[in-house]
């Protein structure tokens, strides 16, 4: 599959970068500086920028933490990674603790910084008979990757609309510019995806929004309450073994949050790698103007989240139908309850 391509050539790099597994150096402070590897799924993403923003603030460093961001083209092979024990955390949807919990594999969320998708079905502007969700049945429509977040949250549209989900085709199309392709292509008629893309193709004329899970209120409306979207998970053993950095790696994040909730869209663009805005600041900026509202301030669970997110699992998606996860091994508040 190409969009694994990408994976094995990040992994191949964490040999030069990091040493495999967390490690410990000592530092002229006292405290041990911790290596870690996270993986996380599409660092250029803006629903992904705590991230970045978190290295490039020197906030893990702060924390005694030499991570490595490994990019990645969706949060699915995040977690695959997490499982198999070659990264340490990974930053994706909330939903993949949820489902590996029902298999047995246990992954908690620790930092569940993004409360809303902050996604959007972007539907072909050259299409004159797609005007609702309920027009995408038996449309091809495009997702990250087949397992994704962001193909629950399509599946869980089209379910919310009365269609049903298995109606359609699901195309792994990735992000950005292989996103853009397919819709120019004519490979896919709509699909979830998010900024920077989303205003790519509608500033382009090229696509137009059909259904917007861009904020909390948005996506109250479309799906029936709020889902928490976005967040750093980890296998619930090494959480547990390692509380301690997990607390210092919560720490970083909370920082990250307090600093993007008391510093304009302007100067948070302007601490991130400048091939992120696909030569338009301007446009990045206003996107994150606009998104802001999707990120927490304390990595906090969102009240009834986790509740919602099984919901549309057991209601929409197929695969989990009859199951139930432990939703008490799915996420924890107590790092982000004493975080400093």
């Amino acid at each position: 599959m190409g969009f694994r391509k990408r994976l094995f050539t990040a992994m191949a790099a964490v040999v030069v970068l990091a040493a495999c597994g967390s490690s410990n150096t000592p530092s002229s402070g006292g405290t041990s500086t911790v290596s870690l590897k996270i993986m996380v799924g599409g660092l250029n993403k803006q629903i992904y920028l705590p991230n970045m923003l978190a290295q490039r603030l020197g906030y893990f460093k702060d924390q005694h933490l030499d991570v490595t961001l490994i990019d990645e083209g969706s949060g699915q092979a995040s977690e695959e990674e997490v499982v198999a024990g070659n990264v340490d955390a990974g930053s994706g949807a909330y939903v993949h603790p949820m489902v590996l919990n029902t298999q047995g594999k246990k992954i908690e969320t620790i930092c569940q910084f993004g409360i809303a998708p902050g996604e959007a079905e972007v539907v072909d502007a050259s299409l004159t008979n797609v005007h609702s969700a309920k027009d995408l049945q038996g449309k091809n429509l495009g997702v990250t990757d087949l397992g994704s977040g962001t193909h629950v949250l399509t599946q869980a549209i089209l379910g919310s609309a009365g269609v049903d989900p298995t109606s359609a085709k699901y195309v792994a199309v990735g992000a950005g510019d292989t996103f853009i392709a397919a819709i120019q292509q004519k490979k896919i008629a709509a699909g979830m995806t998010t900024f920077p893309t989303i205003s790519r193709l509608v500033n382009s004329g090229k696509g137009k929004i059909l259904v917007s899970l861009l904020s909390p209120a948005d996506t109250r409306t479309a799906l029936g309450g709020d889902y928490p979207f976005i967040g750093v998970f980890a296998k619930n053993d090494w959480v547990n073994s390692n509380k301690e950095v997990a607390q210092r790696l919560v720490n970083a994040y909370v920082k990250t949050l307090k600093y993007m909730h008391s510093h304009t869209a302007d100067e948070i663009a302007s601490q991130m790698p400048t091939d992120y805005f696909a030569g338009d600041k301007a446009s990045y900026v206003a996107d994150l103007t606009s998104q802001l509202g999707i990120f927490g301030n304390d990595c906090k669970m969102p009240a009834g989240g986790p509740e919602t997110v099984q919901k549309i699992q057991q209601q929409f998606v197929s695969s989990y139908r009859g199951k139930s996860a432990n939703l008490s091994e799915t996420y924890t508040n107590d790092f982000a309850a004493k975080a400093s």
